[in-house]
């Protein structure tokens, strides 16, 4: 009996340890899967948070293509920019300053062809921005400069676009957190800059809830009419 009863029990322990290896080895096997979800849902959490913090300025604007105005604002001093761009060379903001007013146009980039139109649309009527004493217009993106050179090539684009890869520039501008890609990307910004270096009028179009991509050139041209009026 008591040979039995040891064999029993040996049987028992070799069961059991049988088990506790098969269970490591389960863990071994998805523990990755675990970990990815983990982290997932972690970088879900981020984005979601980036994604609604261009929410929280003021509005301003007609009913129907409605901003907000990120920060930096009105009246303070616009952040460098020195970047390359589709022109050749690099573009400098500061080199203007005692000299003309600048308008930057930040957007989404290659993905978003809304936003060449918006190009387009704004070459077309280069006149009438002119006419409100505008001087340089350039688009900020931070896709690579080869890209966007042959986009705007393809496009037949003479204003400048500017390659901001990194975002670095954008973020200085807090950029990256009006538009339909998380942080990721520029969404859909204008920023004047007056003479002075200082911000004249900016408009963070791309935000929710609209996320609006294009906006016609009378609605800008509206509202740049009034931002130069008041600088005058």
């Amino acid at each position: 009996m008591s040979g039995r009863s040891a064999k029993a029990g040996r049987q028992r322990d070799e069961s059991e340890a049988g088990a506790s290896t098969s269970k490591r080895r389960d863990l071994r096997t998805y523990w990755p899967v675990l970990a990815v979800l983990v982290i997932g849902g972690f970088a879900l959490f981020q984005y979601t948070g980036r994604k609604h913090t261009g929410s929280s300025g003021p509005t301003a604007g007609s009913g129907a293509y409605s901003y907000v105005v990120g920060s930096p604002g009105v009246g303070q001093p616009a952040p460098a920019v020195k970047l390359p761009g589709t022109a050749g060379g690099d573009f400098s903001l500061a080199s203007y300053r005692g000299k003309q007013q600048v308008l930057l146009y930040f957007q989404e980039g290659l993905t978003c062809q809304p936003c060449w139109d918006q190009i387009s649309v704004i070459q077309k009527d280069r006149a009438k921005f002119a006419a409100l004493g505008i001087g340089p217009i350039v688009s900020i993106t931070t896709d690579p400069l080869n890209l966007i050179s042959q986009k705007a090539s393809d496009s037949g684009l003479t204003i400048p676009v500017l390659a901001d890869e990194g975002g670095t520039v954008s973020d200085t501008y807090d950029a990256r957190n009006y538009g339909m890609m998380g942080h990721s990307r520029d969404g859909h910004t204008f920023v004047l800059v007056g003479k002075d270096g200082r911000i004249r009028w900016r408009a963070d179009y791309g935000g929710e809830p609209k996320y609006t991509m294009f906006v016609p050139d009378d609605e800008l041209l509206s509202q740049l009419r009034r931002a130069v009026g008041k600088a005058q």
